[in-house]
């Protein structure tokens, strides 16, 4: 419950209001007022969730809380709804304007009057749960006083660093290795200031590997001060400024100098000139989010040869990846391995146990519950504390069904729709009650569906179709969920999107892969908060002109199979057509499969942001246009480029300086010869080569690819030898079907492959005294290029 609210608070409360309602003047200070008293009350959240038992008082005020937070959301959310509705309904577009027009018109002060009402209602129930907790001694589920002083969000969050900054060293597990390495990189006595990079995804143990490390004595000794820092993705520079100031003084016992908080930038970066002149520093910027932000971090700390170090942990791998103008190291994480995640596991879950055992009856389950982790630590410890006050199987086993692990870790959806009941097993009402009808997957037989009504503050809905012809997703149905910001239909046989979908202006998730849809309405560009749209494996072939209103959209995945996905046939992926106004989406990040017709090639380069982009239907004559797009695209890390027919020149050579975030390119056509940029692909893990025919040996042009580790190629050389050399050093999986019958292909101390898999037949010769060619992990056919193994 409390971890729902946390959610809210963070992901709704601090962006929705300060962004979007806070500009109507009216209710500014209601908004601040009700934004400090919730965010004071995060910590109070927290700490509740941590306890093991709650008295009837503290349950009831942690359930206020909650139901505060939301209906500060629903507020916000109907606000803007009627807003648009009403609009819409008189006019039928022009959002924008009319907005603006309903804030400054007199005559339509009766919607903010109502909005500031609402407001203030909500204001005096939020002070009315502090004074609860006051009288009623709600003592120790209290972390924060909730006052109109409290701290606001950087403090809270700073308070949260803080926490993981005392961790103790017999909790740690599996970041030995790493640690060493971090800090070899930090005292290796070279002389200049030294940037490292820690990057991982959420919650892989960033932050603990980086405090462990900042904690440990011998490294503080060898910097003359130092300082922790926590970023995130709203920072004021300046608070960072004073906040150096501050700790670099406290870890030399020194009085922090009077003043600062009334200082200017320029006054502060003088300050840290002179403080640091002659000081050798550690600095810990943990979780940034913003490219920038080193450009103008750096400014005050200045490179006294004096080997000074500045550690940032990131989740983004171009911020790691940045060009920072010094030295730098980048250190990866990785999931745990599965003996350290059981190490991990245990200690959290039986810590009460001796020696942490786990009781032989609760193995089996308690297995399959940590593989829904998969190796992270952040999931690791909430779910071992979580098990930790349960002790029988029953109980155990109810935790394991209840867990929709595939959504919550989804990277698509939102933060807020990751809390997920599913109603198998339970009477839907029962779920409501739990949830507050606010996320819900229904997994449903025929004929269901339309008693899921009465549900007007539901955020996610989600449909897991079994055994079913057909369904009926009724308009009336749709204009329940009013409020909507998940509407996923994956695999249900629907012919038609309802008309209501594009109604449902606060949707952020549609997903309509595998149903059999064949075109999106016209005015899908009403839905003008979509981010993620997914029409991969459907029947539509074009996308109507009102994409390009879709001005949030961030992911748009629209790809389709053919019968055979291996690529032994050449049109195996087939993009959809887009109108050339899609180039103007300017937020898009995935952009997979488009075909390219008329000028579109020219224009994708305009899509600055695009880390992942699909292209099929390319032609020889494309290859100046296209080439110019791709090198624009300096964020890129997933290529695709499909050529129009299997006899068409694919042509790349004209690309001279790719994106360095590289890491999966799949090239399906003909090839005049192997593209010279290969080499420049320091980051390329994945490569895969379809119907090239080349006829030159391409392997010298890629094995010196340091992160290479997966290589496809499929009818991509008719030649009559191959020979791996000494390079390749990364490569684990070879896939292959490229050799004339007769052929050699030579390896030479590839022992890193082999596996326990019996390599398929092939005509040609595998020749190499040190390995066993029956234990090769090599696999001689097609695979699908979006089947990369690559996250990004």
């Amino acid at each position: 419950m409390a971890s729902a609210a946390q959610d809210l608070l963070l992901g709704t409360i601090v962006s929705i209001l300060v962004n979007e309602v806070s500009s109507i003047a009216s209710i500014h200070d209601q908004v601040k007022d009700i934004k400090e008293e919730l965010v004071s009350m995060i910590a109070v959240l927290q700490d509740a969730e941590g306890k093991k038992a709650h008295t009837k008082t503290e349950e009831t005020w942690v359930a206020s809380v909650r139901d505060s937070v939301y209906d500060v959301e629903d507020l916000i959310d109907e606000f803007i709804y009627y807003m648009i509705y009403i609009y819409e309904e008189k006019t039928g577009g022009r959002v924008t304007r009319w907005f603006h027009q309903t804030i400054h018109i007199p005559k339509n002060l009766w919607y903010r009057r109502q909005i500031a009402n609402k407001f203030y209602k909500i204001k005096q129930t939020i002070k009315a749960i502090s004074e609860r907790n006051h009288k009623y001694d709600v003592g120790h589920v209290t972390a924060l006083e909730g006052t109109s002083n409290s701290p606001n969000v950087q403090n809270w969050m700073q308070y949260q660093a803080d926490a993981s900054l005392f961790i103790k060293e017999d909790e740690l597990v599996g970041i030995e290795p790493q640690k060493k390495i971090l800090m070899g990189w930090l005292m290796n006595g070279e002389p200049n200031q030294t940037v490292i990079p820690i990057v991982g995804m959420g919650g892989s143990g960033k932050t603990t590997l980086v405090a462990s490390t900042f904690n440990n004595d011998t490294v503080k000794r060898h910097f003359n001060c130092y300082a922790w820092i926590t970023v995130s993705q709203t920072y004021e520079i300046k608070d960072l400024y004073r906040n150096l100031i501050k700790q670099f003084h406290q870890s030399r016992n020194e009085e922090v100098p009077p003043g600062i908080i009334a200082m200017s930038s320029t006054e502060l970066i003088q300050m840290l000139v002179n403080y640091l002149d002659s000081k050798s520093y550690l600095v810990v910027l943990d979780d940034v989010w913003d490219i920038n932000l080193w450009s103008r971090i750096r400014l005050p700390l200045q490179d006294g040869q004096l080997e000074s170090r500045v550690v940032l942990t990131t989740r983004k791998e171009d911020i790691a990846s940045h060009a920072f103008g010094v030295k730098s190291y980048v250190q990866h994480i990785h999931p745990l391995r599965e003996k350290d995640s059981w190490e991990l596991f245990i200690k959290k879950a039986f810590f009460t146990y001796p020696n942490n055992s786990c009781p032989s009856e609760l193995k089996p389950v308690a297995s399959k519950i940590l593989g829904k982790c998969e190796g992270l630590p952040l999931a690791i410890v909430a779910l071992g504390g979580l098990m930790s006050s349960k002790e029988s199987y029953a109980e155990w086993s109810n935790v394991y069904n209840s867990l929709n692990w595939h959504l919550a870790n989804d990277p698509l959806l939102d933060s807020k729709e990751k809390f997920c009941a599913s109603s198998h097993g339970k009477e839907l009402k029962e779920v409501m009650k739990e949830n507050g009808a606010r996320r819900l997957a229904i997994q449903i037989t025929e004929g269901e569906i339309e008693s899921y009504t009465g549900m007007s503050q539901l955020r996610s809905f989600l449909v897991f179709s079994i055994g079913m012809s057909s369904l009926c997703l009724s308009n009336s149905l749709i204009a329940e969920f009013k409020l909507l910001r998940t509407l996923d239909l994956e695999n249900v046989p629907i012919e038609e999107l309802p008309d209501g979908v594009v109604y449902l202006f606060n949707l952020r998730y549609l997903n309509l892969k595998r149903t059999a849809i064949k075109k999106l309405p016209k005015s899908i560009g009403r839905l003008r908060n979509l981010q993620t749209l997914n029409i991969c494996a459907t029947k539509i072939e074009t996308l109507p002109k009102g994409i390009a209103k879709l001005v949030n959209l961030r992911h748009l995945i629209m790809f389709h199979y053919s019968h055979d996905i291996s690529g032994m046939r050449f049109r195996y992926v087939k993009g959809t057509r887009a109108p050339l106004n899609v180039s103007k989406l300017n937020k898009l990040q995935v952009l997979t499969c488009v075909e390219a017709e008329g000028d579109f090639i020219k224009l994708v380069g305009n899509m600055n942001q695009l880390t992942r982009i699909g292209i099929s239907n390319v032609k020889k004559s494309d290859e100046m246009y296209l080439c110019d797009s791709i090198q624009k695209l300096q964020l890129l890390k997933y290529l695709f480029l499909m050529a129009c027919d299997e006899e068409e020149i694919l042509g790349t050579n004209a690309l001279s300086s790719p994106s360095p975030h590289l890491r999966v390119v799949v090239l399906v056509g003909k090839l005049e010869k192997v593209p010279f940029w290969f080499h420049s692909l320091r980051n390329l893990t994945h490569l895969g080569l379809y119907w090239s025919r080349l006829e030159e040996d391409l392997l010298p042009y890629i094995e010196a690819l340091p992160c290479l580790g997966r290589l496809i190629l499929i009818n991509s050389y008719v030649g009559k030898e191959l020979c791996f050399g000494r390079g390749f050093v990364k490569l684990t999986e070879l896939i292959w079907d490229l050799i004339q019958e007769g052929g050699k292909i030579i390896g030479k101390d590839m022992d890193r492959l082999v596996s326990d898999e019996k390599a398929l037949n092939t005509w040609a010769t595998w020749v190499d005294s040190n390995v066993d060619p029956a234990k090769i992990k090599v696999f001689f056919q097609g695979v699908s290029p979006y089947h990369s193994n690559s996250s990004d």
